[in-house]
């Protein structure tokens, strides 16, 4: 049985090596071999000993864990968008339990807080083009597509990435509850 939990430094590595992994089985042929093969990992620790070294006020990353294992994260920045909201910048789930319902369970979890810390009812993500299971998954949970822009790849490449955007929260718990 999943339980999620506010992350803490402890899940520094694990979220890192969940992110790294994800990253490597989904963006396959968007981002360059080389990068995927050599670089992730250590561009994903970097970014998460940041956020747990250093977080800003506005962040909140929560896990799911079943048996003491990460099975999928979430990061968001509440009301980075004056017009957008809250910003989901990361849902990973690991390959072995997707379509499980975790995902939209961690999102769940983000709705939660942003109840509870006043935040605004809207939120929205980016989504690479390319990525259709994702971008599946985020309409079936009722999220639209706002539009869509040319993003700088980590790896030094270049990407469309759709802003998907729930205007009402409300939205998306009635898809999942």
């Amino acid at each position: 049985m999943q339980h999620y939990r506010e992350a803490t430094l402890q899940d520094a590595e694990s979220i890192a090596i969940l992110h790294a992994t994800s990253w490597r089985n989904t963006y396959r042929g968007m981002f360059s071999d080389s990068f995927l093969d050599t670089e992730v990992w250590k561009d994903r620790k970097n970014v998460w000993e940041q956020r747990f070294f250093s977080p800003i006020s506005n962040q909140k990353v929560i896990v799911a864990e079943e048996n003491g294992s990460l099975s999928g994260f979430v990061c968001a920045f509440g009301d980075e968008d004056s017009v957008w909201g809250t910003l989901i910048d990361n849902l990973h789930v690991s390959r072995q339990k997707q379509g499980q319902g975790i995902g939209a369970q961690l999102l769940k979890q983000i709705v939660f807080w942003m109840q509870h810390s006043h935040l605004s009812d809207s939120f929205y993500l980016w989504v690479l083009n390319d990525n259709h299971p994702a971008r599946r998954f985020y309409e079936k949970l009722g999220a639209t597509n706002q539009e869509a822009v040319l993003h700088d790849n980590p790896d030094g490449g270049q990407s469309l990435a759709l802003r998907y955007a729930w205007p009402d929260y409300r939205i998306l718990l009635n898809k999942i509850s």
